[in-house]
């Protein structure tokens, strides 16, 4: 793909340069800010306020420019429209090609118009980042924040194009009435909505495409899900667009979003009965965290292998990943008649080397259309959660006991049978259903080494393609010392994926290094709430494995109201920063609460504090995906060792620790394994809410 800054030079119009963000005498200010803070002679809140007042300028001059624009667009269309009106009364094949011809070239011009917002939008961006950069104060986040939905703020008109969407719908619909009517009087919305194949609608459409946004919540729920988008997408060419779309083939999303829903399901669904089968095969209750922990084991090395398999095919890991999980939970169901504890953990451990989300998050990042990947992340969220809740319901309902042969089929056994039966039914469809995506050839990856210098330098056109009226360019060599800057920034931001795990864990920053921590304590508190629930609520409550079922499945239905809550109206009013610290104290207030303390242990106790906490730690969760997304390099955005995979294992073994943690802690009795298994937790949780209080400033 040509480098993003090379098709801004080419692309930028010559007659509209006066009214481009004037982005190098931006940078060179901030330059000058930086040797007056050094020296002692600025103050930072002064820097800050001056700094804003010369961007929301040069927004505003932007901004007045593309009205103008607008209306002149608009004033092209009414005219055509009248010649439209007059058409239809008396109806003539060489006016209807006039018309076809005046309304293309709006849409030129339309197309003129998005590519400057869209140049304008990335000039925006890259200011503000080399102002964070400079400076190390997260400036982005509180600009953005407090001016895109202000009143009076310019913002919007860049970054949301308003109006912008009236003139596209003018021209994309009067030329469809046109070309599928021909002079009649028939409307084109009492007709099916058929696309329209004209270069320029398609045109169009794509460049709407990278500028829109979507809505607050599905950004939430796709943060959620942590698929990494690049940092902004760079202009596509129509046959790129075209070759996107090629690619996305919808029934493959759907077993893509069922392989994760299935595996949801197979990781909890064992939850209420794990305690009864351990001790069933002559092992102790506490044991379950064993059983239930080998999953999360095994995952720990396939997210690492099928993360590299997704490189090369996407079609095969999923195969081989459905092959895994039949056998994985055939061995699960026969361990009862074998007597055997040894299969029954083997059994899990292949379901653990069974685990495709590392694929299923990288499908969705590669081979979904842009305009369509936010929805498709919040669908990965989504069936995630409706897996989680699914399992123990369905554990639930499996309470009966019957044998055919000598397979005996109980409770717990047939968890077992039944997520068998569902992954080689999930295997024929796949099988039958699946479509490869056509992958980008080797030699775009073997070369790109060879083009970061390049890529680096023409990434620095950014200036050149954007001429300045204001700019003074008396000092030659300042500007090549600034070009040798931009091409050094480029450089450390290439977009080449790292090839090794300690080159992924160098471009970690302090940020999000507390991040992955409090990733790793949300993890760890919830795996220890779920996976002793059985224990725990059999030994002070008395509690049949339908209850426990119900409980669990009550939790895993709180997370999709959660999402929606905080994606559509929280996120709205508070940084993610404030709500990240306010719900690592809930989590921390709910462990306080659930430590037996009071004689006797009641249920409110249990079920209110171990709502508190799994609420609280699944907020928790979306915001803490949510800023790692935007903090985290864009190099890891692709590539085996990608962002994905590293919040994948520390999450992994967050839950090996608390599994672990649960059986160690049950030789000293069941009496004292509540307390036992959430000290970890609470300790977690204290640190982690101090390293946020450190890095508060840094967190946007």
């Amino acid at each position: 793909m040509v480098a993003f800054g090379k098709k801004l030079k080419e692309r930028s119009i010559q007659e509209w340069q006066g009214y481009y963000i004037n982005y190098k005498l931006m940078k060179k200010k901030v330059n000058q800010y930086g040797r007056q803070l050094q020296g002692g002679n600025l103050e930072r809140r002064q820097v800050l306020k001056d700094f804003s007042k010369m961007l929301d300028n040069q927004i505003e001059k932007v901004a007045l420019f593309m009205l103008e624009q607008q209306g002149l667009l608009a004033s092209r269309l009414q005219r055509l429209r009248e010649s439209h009106d007059a058409l239809q009364e008396e109806p003539e094949i060489s006016h209807i090609a006039y018309l076809k011809d005046g309304y293309r070239a709006v849409g030129h011009d339309l197309l003129k118009l998005l590519f400057f917002v869209e140049m304008n939008a990335i000039g925006v961006r890259k200011i503000l980042k080399k102002f964070d950069k400079r400076f190390g104060y997260r400036f982005t986040n509180y600009y953005v924040k407090t001016r895109a939905n202000h009143p009076y703020s310019e913002l919007q008109q860049v970054y949301k194009h308003v109006g912008l969407g009236a003139v596209v719908g003018a021209v994309s619909r009067n030329l469809h009435e046109l070309q599928n009517n021909q002079g009649s009087y028939l409307s084109i919305y009492d007709q099916p909505v058929l696309p329209l194949q004209d270069p320029v609608v398609d045109s169009i459409r794509a460049a709407v495409d990278r500028l829109t946004h979507s809505t607050n919540f599905l950004n939430f729920m796709a943060q959620h899900a942590f698929i990494m988008q690049q940092e902004l997408p760079s202009p596509q060419d129509e046959e790129e667009a075209v070759e996107e779309n090629r690619r996305y083939h919808f029934m493959s999303l759907l077993l893509n979003l069922v392989n994760t829903f299935l595996y949801m399901v197979n990781t909890y669904i064992i939850v209420p009965t794990a305690d009864d089968y351990s001790m069933s095969l002559g092992a102790a209750a506490t044991v379950c965290g064993v059983v239930i922990g080998a999953m999360a084991v095994a995952q720990l090395f396939s997210s690492v292998y099928f993360s590299a398999w997704s490189n090369k095919s996407y079609f095969k890991p999923l195969i081989f990943s459905s092959i895994v999980l039949f056998i994985g939970n055939l061995l699960y169901a026969l361990a009862f008649d074998f007597n055997s504890i040894a299969v029954l953990l083997i059994g899990r451990l292949f379901c653990g080397l069974g685990s495709a989300r590392a694929v299923n998050r990288r499908y969705i990042s590669d081979c979904v259309p842009l305009k369509i990947r936010m929805q498709a992340s919040a669908g990965f969220v989504s069936a995630s959660a409706l897996g989680m809740a699914c399992g123990p319901a369905l554990a639930g309902l499996l309470q009966t006991r019957f044998k055919i042969y000598k397979l005996t089929f109980n409770q717990n056994t047939l968890p077992g049978w039944v997520m068998a039966v569902a992954w080689l039914m999930y295997l024929v469809w796949l099988a039958i259903s699946f479509r490869e995506p056509v992958l980008e050839p080797e030699e775009s990856h073997s070369t790109s080494k060879d083009s970061n210098n390049s890529e680096a330098v023409q990434d620095g056109n950014l200036e050149s393609g954007i001429k300045q009226p204001l700019l003074i360019t008396s000092e030659e060599i300042e500007e090549q010392v600034e070009d040798e800057d931009d091409s050094e920034e480029a450089s450390e931001e290439s977009r080449a994926p790292v090839n090794s795990i300690g080159a992924a864990y160098r471009l970690l920053t302090p940020s999000v290094k507390v991040l992955l921590l409090i990733y790793f304590m949300l993890k760890y508190a919830m795996e220890i709430l779920l996976s002793e629930s059985s224990v725990v609520t059999t030994y002070y409550f008395g509690w049949s494995t339908s209850s426990v079922a119900i409980f669990l499945a009550c939790l895993g239905l709180t997370v999709l109201p959660v999402n929606i809550v905080i994606g559509s109206y929280i996120s709205n009013m508070f940084e993610d920063r404030q709500i990240l610290l306010v719900s690592e104290i809930m989590v921390c207030v709910g462990i306080l609460f659930s430590f037996n303390v009071l004689v006797p242990y009641t249920v409110p106790q249990y079920v209110c504090s171990g709502l508190i906490m799994f609420v609280s730690a699944e907020v928790l969760e979306g915001v803490n995906l949510s800023l790692l997304s935007r903090v985290m390099s864009s190099r890891l955005s692709r590539g085996t060792y990608n962002g994905g995979l590293l919040s994948t294992e520390a999450g992994t073994i967050a839950r090996v620790i608390a599994d672990v943690t649960i059986t160690v802690a049950g030789y000293f009795g069941r009496d004292m394994l509540l307390n036992v298994t959430l000290l970890p937790s609470l300790v977690t949780c204290v640190v982690s809410i101090v390293a946020t209080c450190f890095t508060y400033n840094s967190l946007y």
